[in-house]
């Protein structure tokens, strides 16, 4: 399957996630499930924002409830997807500068590789 399918679908993920509110959600939920009562506890936010938010990442299939009573106690749906999300987000990324010379040869380096693919194309098998 070509990748590039894929991209729509995961810059529409990227984009839920843009929201601390939600990204603290899923860290929580990724501790176990929770009530929505225990999680604006833990949360410090209006219950009507958090059920709000969390109504984005159920239609998103990322958690989902179930309810006893008038408790809704919800819980991940994808949790290795959520945990490997917020181990990335929580990592610290050093910029790796680059001289302008090795900015140079890698350039370099990039178009001999196109040349010699290109050759290999104009250049019919068995030859």
């Amino acid at each position: 399957m070509d990748d590039t399918l894929q991209w729509p679908a995961a810059a529409e993920l990227l984009r839920l996630l843009g929201h601390p509110l939600r990204l603290a959600l899923l860290s929580e939920l990724s501790r176990g499930p929770k009530c929505v009562t225990d999680i604006r506890e833990l949360l410090e936010a209006p219950q009507a924002n958090i059920s709000q938010h969390l109504a984005v990442l159920r239609k998103a299939r990322l958690v989902d409830c179930h309810e006893h009573g008038n408790l809704r106690c919800y819980y991940l749906l994808r949790p290795g997807l959520v945990r490997d999300l917020l181990r990335f987000l929580g990592r610290k990324y050093s910029p790796v500068p680059k001289t302008p010379a090795q900015v140079k040869r890698a350039a370099q380096a990039r178009q001999r590789r196109t040349a010699r693919a290109q050759c290999a194309v104009k250049t019919p098998a068995g030859r």
